[in-house]
């Protein structure tokens, strides 16, 4: 009896313990964390996740790796491509990102930057840091092997940095993977370089920043920063290495004892904003999150889960926004899709989640440590530049392959007020695409084009064999709708474009086809059914009148009759019309396979298919 009492005593000594750090835990997530406080959850068996778009996001493609066909992607036919920074400086936009022939953390390396004066239209890659030659003998300790003609790999958390008297500095770090397994960030490299971009887009210099305690600086490649003759090049480097929020970033592969790193758990990529109160907000991957109220000289506390987010071993960033509240871009679930957006009016309680990149390309190269989906986002770091737009400005890789950026409208929101009446010749150059989402590729575009006729059209193009270009207008929430809009094919013997009408969670009721037959046609349940022939050149004016509670629409193609159909799928309600120039894919998913050993490609990765065009003329819409 007596044991018995004591272990009920130790149970209740225990409980009380664990309530009580609960209770402080609790306390410390309400009053110095940020926390997500909305109801939507991602749905990880859709690529979209079934999340609402942030209206107006355009997600564009600016390299597309291409083995086959190097001088379309990055001169090299470098297949791994991963990490992407951005800054924005001397009316430019700049972007670097570290590439790899085939594989994460297999030789050799280099990082490589583009430039855009609109975010849309990009450089081809120039290197920035090339390949590095371990010196032949190198050890790591604690890790078998020896260096023998063996190249660095790159795999810095930081990109850029802006100085007080306005010079761009661009970093990169030199780490060594002994063999494909072993981590290159593990304090044990290198260094970390930079060099100075200057405003005619020349680059200075490489010089290294900071070594590793563990390499023979005599040998290295590259001269220490302070050996540069230029004093004001020097100061903005000893002004770098001041700031206690810049070093953070540099944690991951800097000696785990770094004097100049503050927090020196291992958390990885970092992120930060300010709030109002000079309070810092801190993020790494897994959304793991600590404040600082010094500058980040000292944290808080050691960094835990923010409540209520869904982030797993892929980057999160936030930021201050254009209009003064906060953002954070992530992937809200164990997968790296999809990419999303939540707000905050505060920077600390999150409400919504809604969409920003909701598809994934086809993996077409296989390589090691690859994983599916839009990932690793990163945008402008506090001091690193404000794009005149007062867009919301991301970069991201797609299965580290392919490189993106994206653009978020600010305010952010998921709703549009007024019905649609977008006929694109009709609106202000630039804005046509304003409330438009996009999804346009290297080699499948989505863009508004003036045509020989001096008009302007939204022109869907697509030679891609692996992917297809998207748009999609958010419309007024409705049980009635007539919706009427004019495309003009360009060919009636290839391609693909089909039209969809779908919910808020992007799931559609009614798609209408023009198949590369020369056929239009709706698609009944599993089956479809024909609309009539097409003919290149020659405008088809589709107009659908639907009723979401008898699950039925009337469509009429030109001048021809009214015909009755019936919703393939049951909706609540129409929130958006899409179009597509390929069929929806739902692979991979939550069960695919991760990477294998074998990396195997997908077969013909460097066929270019006959080009599809279709230009959409106009959408308009009324609410019944």
């Amino acid at each position: 009896m007596i044991l018995f009492q004591n272990i009920k005593s130790n149970i209740a000594a225990a409980t009380t313990i664990l309530l009580t750090c609960g209770a402080i835990q609790s306390t410390v997530a309400q009053k110095d964390t940020i926390r997500y406080v909305g109801k939507t959850l991602s749905n990880i068996d859709y690529h979209h996740g079934q999340l609402s778009p942030a209206v107006g996001v355009h997600a564009t493609q600016i390299m597309r790796a291409s083995r086959e066909h190097p001088e379309k992607a990055d001169g090299f036919g470098w297949t791994y491509n991963h990490q992407p920074m951005m800054a924005y400086w001397n009316n430019t936009f700049y972007l670097h990102y570290l590439s790899d022939p085939a594989g994460e953390h297999i030789p050799p390396s280099h990082t490589l930057l583009m430039t855009s004066k609109d975010g849309q239209n990009w450089t081809k890659p120039k290197v920035i840091f090339p390949i590095y030659r371990v010196p032949d003998g190198t050890t790591k300790e604690g890790v078998d092997g020896v260096a023998k003609n063996l190249d660095a790999i790159m795999h810095q958390r930081m990109g850029f940095y802006v100085s007080s008297d306005n010079r761009l500095l661009s970093l990169g770090y030199y780490g060594i993977a002994l063999d494909r397994k072993d981590d290159p960030n593990d304090g044990k490299g290198i260094g970390r370089v930079v060099r100075e971009i200057y405003k005619d887009g020349s680059f200075g210099p490489i010089y290294f920043i900071r070594f590793n305690k563990s390499f023979d600086q005599s040998k290295a490649a590259y001269p220490f920063y302070k050996k540069s003759k230029d004093k004001k090049f020097i100061k903005a480097c000893d002004e770098l290495l001041s700031k206690p929020l810049m070093m953070q970033q540099w944690v991951e592969e800097s000696d785990r004892d770094d004097v100049l790193i503050p927090l020196k758990k291992e958390y990885k990529a970092f992120s930060y904003y300010h709030l109002p109160n000079g309070n810092v907000i801190g993020l790494w991957k897994h959304a793991l999150t600590s404040m600082s109220k010094d500058n980040g000289k000292t944290w808080e506390y050691n960094a835990l889960r923010a409540p209520g987010f869904v982030n797993s071993n892929a980057k999160i960033w936030g930021q201050k926004m254009s209009d003064n509240r906060y953002a954070t871009v992530y992937n809200p679930s164990e997968y790296r899709w999809p990419l999303a957006i939540s707000t905050s009016d505060d920077g600390l309680t999150y409400k919504d989640l809604l969409l920003v990149h909701g598809e994934i390309s086809p993996m077409r190269y296989g390589g090691n440590y690859k994983s599916a989906g839009p990932q690793y986002v990163r945008g402008i770091l506090e001091g690193n530049g404000t794009p005149p737009d007062g867009k919301l400005w991301v970069s991201y890789s797609v299965n580290k392959e392919d490189i993106w950026t994206a653009s978020i409208p600010v305010p952010v929101t998921s709703e549009v007020k007024e019905d649609v009446n977008d006929v694109f010749n009709n609106l202000p150059n630039g804005e046509e695409l304003k409330l438009w989402n996009t999804y346009d590729l290297a080699w499948a575009s989505a863009k508004i084009e003036k045509k020989a006729d001096g008009k302007k059209y939204l022109t869907l193009r697509d030679h891609d064999a692996f992917d297809y270009c998207r748009v999609e207008r958010v419309l007024p929430f409705a049980q009635k709708m007539e919706a009427t809009f004019t495309v003009i094919p360009e060919q009636n013997d290839k391609g693909l474009l089909q039209a969809e009408f779908l919910n808020k969670q992007g799931l559609p009721a009614i798609r209408i086809i023009f198949d590369a037959d020369g056929q239009i046609k709706v698609k009944h349940g599993a089956r479809l059914g024909g609309m009539g022939s097409y003919e290149a050149g020659k405008e088809y004016t589709i107009n659908v009148k639907l009723d979401v509670t008898s699950r039925s629409y009337y469509i009429k193609v030109n001048d021809s009759k009214e015909t009755y159909k019936i919703f393939y799928a049951p909706v609540d309600g129409i929130s958006r019309i899409m179009f597509r120039t390929g069929e929806q894919r739902y692979t991979p998913n939550p069960d695919t396979a991760p990477d294998t050993p074998e990396y195997v490609d997908l077969p013909n990765t460097g066929v270019e298919i006959p080009e599809a065009v279709f230009n959409i003329k106009s959408l308009v819409t009324k609410k019944l």
